[in-house]
């Protein structure tokens, strides 16, 4: 089990972690972006939604609404650059927790989320713009780990760009290739249209987890998805760690 942990979020890794871990983060992204809307019927995980909304409303002259989406979207930007900082300083340094540090950051923003949401609910006005900004920030955090360590093969925080890929491969399948000689066939991909099948799938149950979750237990259920992370992360990190205290 520790041996499969290691592989998941260290250094060393095969496609096959890359594939593993993308489904333990699409389920979390789907959860948290549907708890997100349960709480404050706004969608924290897709920026081109977030644009579009904000573009309709300074259209209609709704100035603090575009304001907000915008703020949202540069936290989103906040969030990936703060993981491709992350990354950038654990591989300067050969750390096997490079991939796995971004991931316990967003395990302890969540479990903050989760601790501190009830608490500071009562004031509308502070912790709506507050959350949606940190949801914002996680998902950006996320999606540019998993970017990174998939050589932007893989994203978790959306599905626009899965579906695309599927509608490409299904269009390879119904593909009528050519028998001319030198003609190279086309072929689609069955492994890649499995992977991502299995990752809309799983953003959608994480989302209806969320939404179940938050609605029987409020913000609290932030708290088993930072668990998870926490899970994935702890790993590499404590190896990382015990390294540093045994050489000094």
């Amino acid at each position: 089990m520790l041996n499969y942990l290691r592989k998941l979020t260290g250094n060393e890794r095969s496609e096959r972690h890359d594939e593993h871990l993308a489904q333990f983060l699409t389920f979390i992204a789907g959860a948290a972006n549907a708890g997100g809307y349960m709480a404050f019927r706004q969608y924290t995980s897709h920026m081109t939604g977030i644009a579009s909304a904000a573009a309709d409303s300074l259209a209609i002259g709704h100035t603090q609404a575009a304001l907000s989406g915008l703020v949202a979207i540069l936290c989103f930007v906040g969030g990936a650059a703060l993981s491709a900082i992350l990354i950038n300083w654990g591989r300067l340094r050969n750390l096997k927790s490079q991939y796995a540090v971004p991931l316990l950051f967003e395990a302890g923003l969540l479990g903050c989320f989760g601790l501190l949401g009830e608490k500071l609910q009562s004031n509308q006005i502070f912790i709506v713009p507050l959350t949606v900004m940190l949801l914002c920030f996680v998902m950006g955090l996320q999606n540019a780990m998993i970017t990174k360590l998939s050589g932007a093969r893989i994203r978790t925080t959306h599905i626009t760009g899965m579906v695309t890929d599927i509608g490409i491969e299904v269009g390879k399948l119904i593909y009528v290739n050519s028998n001319r000689i030198g003609y190279i066939p086309v072929r689609a991909d069955f492994a890649k249209m499995r992977l991502l099948a299995i990752l809309i799938f799983l953003f959608f149950a994480g989302g209806v987890i969320g939404a179940v979750g938050f609605n029987r237990l409020g913000f609290s259920s932030a708290l088993f998805l930072a668990a998870i992370l926490l899970v994935l992360a702890i790993t590499p990190v404590m190896e990382d760690v015990l390294a540093k205290s045994s050489a000094v």
